[in-house]
């Protein structure tokens, strides 16, 4: 049986309400019984309001390595030695024919990833002619995650056919600060700002087991909340050999599990 708080709270979203601060951080400090209620009410949330089909998306790494940021977790920083490969932007027939590979497979969305702070000038050019040529030949939504890129350059995307921007937020703001020096979330918005005034839908998210504590996760929920993206992918932390999380100790299934929950209410 679900405990009447919890019970409380999912009735409130049902109804179609929103969980307050104060509301969504009673949440992290449950017992093992408040815990399955947790589970219990966050899968009924899902039964009302959520799909039953996925929305797949593809992506290929269209330009690898030698990043300037130093995201603590990536193995694609310049900042760490990883062993990661590093090429330029991937080239025109093996972009074409990776398109084909998940277009023949029903995969709904493709999206071109390239590493760096964002991408711009020439290699701008050549994606968004990429990008024009899988419109006309349709059969998949597309994607973009390239950064922080400025209004100008995301308009350049938007008019190549481009529909929906990946601006991952990774982790709350109070705990972003201690993962990367680089930029803030603060960028981050302003990108994601800018991408939705061309036009675009947002997809937002970011990785869980980067040594930030229950209170901050439901941060991250509510910042992501303010941002309102129409897709939200939640990661889990894969430590990566050579950078400064290698170490970190992955997540219990369970801590998942009701990590997910709370970010479904």
């Amino acid at each position: 049986m679900i405990p009447d708080a919890i019970n409380n709270l999912k009735e409130k979203i049902l109804a179609g309400g929103s969980l307050s601060t104060v509301e969504a951080m009673s949440l992290i400090d449950l017992s093992p019984q408040e815990e399955d209620a947790l589970i219990e009410a966050a899968a009924e949330v899902t039964e009302r309001f959520g799909s039953r089909d996925f929305d797949s998306c593809s992506i290929i790494n269209a330009r690898s390595g030698r990043c300037s940021e130093d995201c603590k977790w990536c193995a694609q920083s310049a900042h760490y030695k990883t062993g990661t490969m590093s090429y330029p932007l991937v080239g025109h027939d093996t972009c074409m024919a990776l398109a084909a590979y998940n277009r023949s497979r029903g995969i709904g969305r493709f999206s071109l990833v390239t590493s760096g702070r964002a991408l711009s000038g020439e290699a701008l050019e050549t994606l968004c002619g990429y990008y024009r040529e899988l419109r006309l030949a349709g059969g998949m939504g597309l994607c973009a995650s390239m950064g922080l890129l400025d209004a100008e350059a995301l308009a350049k995307l938007r008019d190549a056919g481009v529909e929906r921007y990946h601006c991952n937020l990774e982790s709350a703001p109070s705990h972003f600060s201690t993962l990367c020096s680089t930029h803030s979330i603060e960028d981050k918005i302003k990108t994601i700002e800018a991408a939705r005034a061309t036009g675009m839908e947002i997809c937002s998210g970011g990785i869980i087991g980067m040594g930030e504590s229950r209170a901050q996760r439901v941060e991250f929920a509510l910042t992501l909340r303010r941002v309102n993206p129409v897709s939200i992918p939640i990661n889990i932390l894969v430590p990566i050999s050579g950078t400064p999380l290698e170490n970190t100790e992955p997540l219990s299934g369970r801590e998942i599990l009701l990590t997910v929950a709370i970010f479904r209410m």
